[in-house]
C-alpha cells in the first residue's frame, strides 16, 4: 500500500470498524480454547463411557493438537499466498464439521480421528487470525490487538468449563462438542460480513480486485481512495509459493529469530498444555471431586482472562520482552507450588487462579512477539510455523505426562518439571532480547525497528 494508507492505519485513532474487526479475530480465538478444553474438562466422563486407560486419553487430548500443529504448519503458508480472511472460512467448514461429528463418535479412535480433524481447522485459523488481527491495529494498539486474541483462548476455555459444568451431567459428553460445533458454524457468515482481508496481503500479493478491497478499507477509517496500486514490495518475495516462502524463514535476516522464537514456543506450550489439559483430572486424583477438578481448571481460565489484558496494560509501559521473562518466572513458581495447595481447596484456588493469569499471558505475550517479528510476505508463515513447533510440545506434552503418571509419577513431581521448562523458555525470550531482534517496546513500539520500516513502506 503507499506509505500514506500504511502511515494512517499506523497514525491514526483506532474506527470502530477496526475494533469491530478485531473482536472477531478475538472470538475466532475463543475456538481454540473452547476446542481444546472441551476434551479435558469432558475426559473424565469419556474414560468412563469406553473404560480407557490413562494412556489412551493421552492420545485423545493430544489427538487435536496433533491437527492443530498441522494446520499451523501445512496451511499458514497458504494464507500468505490466498489471503487471511479466505483461508479463515475454509477452517472454519473443517473445524465445524469436525466438532459435531465429535458429539457422534462411537469409539476412541473415531473420537481421535476428528479431534485431529477439528485441530487442522483450528491451527490454521489460529495463524490467520493473529496476524490479520495486527495487521488491522494501529501502532499504539498492535501488541494490545494481538494480546488480546489470547484473551479469546481463555474465554473459550472457561466457556468450554461452563459447559462441561451444565451440559455433562444432563445431556452426557457429546453435547459439549456439539455446541461448539454449532458456535463455530456459526462465526462464518459473521467472517463473511464483518472481517476483511488483511490490507498488507492485499498490497503484497495483489490479487485481483486488490485496488477495490484496499480502497473499501480505506473509506472505512476516512482515508481517501488510491488511485494505483503501488509497487510490489521488496521485503521477502511476493509472488513466491509455499516452499520459496517457509524458505525465508531462514534467511539470514530471519534465522536466528525464528529457531529461539520455535524454542520459545515449543517449552511454554508443553508446560501450558499439561497444566490446562491434565490439571481438572491430576486434583481429582489429589483428592478433589469431579466438579471440584472442573472448577480448578475453569479458575485457571479465568485467570487468563484477566492475565493477557493485564499483559497488554503492561506492554504499553514497559519492554515486552521483559514483561514476558516476568511472567515466565512467576509460572515456574507458581507450578512449584500449585499441588501442595490443593490439599485446601480454597487455597488451591487461589494459587491456580494466579497460575492462570501468568501462563495465559505467557503465551499471549508470545504470540505478540511472533506477530510483529516478521515482514508482511512470509508473517501468516512465520506464526504458523511458530504455533506448530508449540503444538508439537502441546502434543507431547499430554502424552508424556500420561506415561509418566503410568509410571507412578506423582503430580508434584510432573508440576516441577514442568516449571523447568518455563524456566528455558524465559532464557529463550532474554536470548531474543539480547540479539535486539525484535524490538519489544510494548504496545506503542509494536514491531521491531526493522519491521515497522516494513510495515509502513509501500
Amino acid at each position: 500500500m503507499t506509505t500514506d494508507l500504511r502511515r494512517a492505519i499506523d497514525e491514526s485513532p483506532m474506527s470502530r470498524y477496526q475494533w469491530t474487526a478485531i473482536s472477531i479475530c478475538i472470538l475466532l480465538n475463543v475456538l481454540d480454547g473452547y476446542d481444546v478444553l472441551a476434551m479435558a474438562f469432558t475426559s473424565t466422563s469419556v474414560s468412563d463411557d469406553w473404560n480407557l486407560s490413562t494412556s489412551v486419553l493421552g492420545v485423545l487430548l493430544s489427538a487435536g493438537l496433533f491437527g492443530m500443529a498441522i494446520g499451523s504448519l501445512s496451511l499458514a503458508p497458504l494464507a500468505d499466498i490466498v489471503g487471511r480472511r479466505k483461508l479463515i472460512l475454509a477452517c472454519l467448514v473443517l473445524s465445524s464439521g469436525g466438532m459435531m461429528l465429535s458429539a457422534v463418535s462411537q469409539n476412541a479412535t473415531q473420537l481421535g480421528i476428528l479431534r485431529v480433524l477439528t485441530g487442522v481447522g483450528i491451527g490454521g485459523i489460529l495463524a490467520c487470525s493473529n496476524v490479520i488481527g495486527g495487521e488491522l491495529a494501529s501502532n499504539r494498539w498492535r501488541g494490545l490487538a494481538v494480546s488480546l486474541n489470547s484473551t479469546g483462548y481463555a474465554i473459550g476455555a472457561t466457556i468450554g468449563g461452563l459447559a462441561a459444568l451444565l451440559l455433562v451431567d444432563t445431556f452426557g459428553w457429546r453435547s459439549v462438542f456439539l455446541v461448539g460445533g454449532v458456535c463455530t458454524a456459526a462465526l462464518i457468515p459473521l467472517v463473511l460480513w464483518r472481517l476483511p482481508e488483511s490490507i498488507d496481503f492485499l498490497t503484497v500479493r495483489q490479487p485481483a480486485g486488490a485496488l477495490d478491497r484496499i480502497n473499501a478499507f480505506a473509506g472505512r477509517i476516512g482515508h481517501p481512495p488510491l488511485r494505483e496500486l503501488p509497487a510490489a514490495t521488496t521485503t521477502g518475495s511476493s509472488k513466491g509459493g509455499v516452499v520459496d516462502t517457509a524458505r525465508q524463514l531462514f534467511d539470514r535476516q530471519n534465522k536466528r529469530t525464528t529457531l529461539l522464537i520455535w524454542t520459545a514456543f515449543f517449552f511454554t506450550m508443553f508446560g501450558f498444555y499439561f497444566v490446562t489439559s491434565w490439571t481438572p483430572k491430576l486434583l481429582v486424583e489429589a483428592g478433589m471431586s469431579a466438579k471440584e477438578g472442573i472448577t480448578g481448571g475453569m479458575i485457571l481460565n479465568l485467570g487468563g482472562i484477566l492475565g493477557t489484558f493485564l499483559l497488554g496494560a503492561l506492554a504499553a509501559r514497559f519492554r515486552l520482552a521483559r514483561v514476558l521473562v516476568a511472567y515466565l518466572v512467576v509460572s515456574a513458581a507458581l507450578m512449584t507450588i500449585f499441588v501442595p495447595a490443593a490439599g485446601v481447596f480454597a487455597l488451591a484456588l487461589v494459587v491456580g487462579f494466579g497460575l492462570g493469569i501468568v501462563v495465559n499471558g505467557c503465551i499471549a505475550g508470545l504470540y505478540a512477539l511472533t506477530a510483529t517479528s516478521y515482514p508482511a510476505p512470509i508473517r501468516a508463515t512465520g506464526m504458523g510455523w511458530a504455533i506448530g513447533m508449540g503444538r508439537i510440545g502441546a502434543i507431547l506434552s499430554p502424552l508424556v505426562a500420561g506415561a509418566l503418571l503410568d509410571a507412578d509419577w506423582t503430580p508434584t513431581s510432573l508440576y516441577m518439571a514442568m516449571a523447568v521448562l518455563f524456566v528455558a523458555a524465559a532464557v529463550a525470550v532474554m536470548a531474543m532480547s539480547a540479539a535486539g531482534r525484535p524490538s519489544t517496546t510494548g504496545v506503542s513500539g509494536g514491531v521491531g525497528t526493522d519491521r515497522t520500516a516494513d510495515l509502513s513502506r509501500s
